[in-house]
């Protein structure tokens, strides 16, 4: 019966001791040199825009104070990232005003080519028209439209005739309650 307590423990003792020197191989030497290619993705906002629009691009993987330059076929032209805060790199593209509505990969490729990053705008066309100054007072020009129906359906003669109707009732109404008060009460 002893034999299982003595078995557990001992293989809790042996896994114990193989934890450290494994985790102590899988770890990169601080001497040997890493790695500096690095991959990531852009950050586009707003992810949807529409043809001449505006959108900022910010990417992490090129590391604080280098710089980068982003390209899409959606891009008027190409794009140069300045630091922002922290490792982040940030960047203004205008969208072509003939860019037809797709989803347009966008790569960015740090200066010194030690990472590089990809991402996705979606360009979209609006089927409303935009504004166009002066904007009509009253809701955006239904203020016409009201005037325009009021002076159609203006006060014709049943109109009238209803008026005079009720006016004739509120006259009739006042003449009945002054003539009960006038009278004398009879006992």
């Amino acid at each position: 019966m002893r034999s299982l307590p003595l078995t557990f423990c001992a293989a809790l003792v042996a896994g114990t001791i193989a934890l450290p020197a494994s985790a102590a191989l899988a770890a990169p030497a601080a001497d040997e040199p890493r790695d500096e290619k690095r991959s990531g993705t852009v950050s586009v906002s707003p992810s949807r825009v529409s043809p001449g629009g505006e959108v900022e691009l910010r990417v992490d993987v090129c590391g604080k104070g280098r710089s980068a330059r982003g390209n899409s076929e959606a891009f008027v032209s190409e794009a140069r990232f300045e630091p922002g805060g922290g490792k982040e790199l940030v960047a203004e593209a205008r969208i072509r005003s003939d860019a037809a509505p797709d989803d347009y990969e966008v790569w960015v490729t740090c200066k010194d080519g030690h990472g590089k990053a990809t991402g996705t705008v979606t360009v979209v066309h609006h089927g409303r028209p935009s504004p166009v100054a002066p904007v009509r007072a009253g809701g955006g020009g239904t203020a016409v439209l009201a005037q325009e129906t009021a002076a159609d359906e203006g006060p014709g003669t049943r109109h009238a005739v209803i008026g005079l109707g009720l006016g004739a009732v509120a006259a009739f109404a006042v003449a009945l309650r002054s003539a009960r008060r006038r009278r004398p009460a009879q006992h």
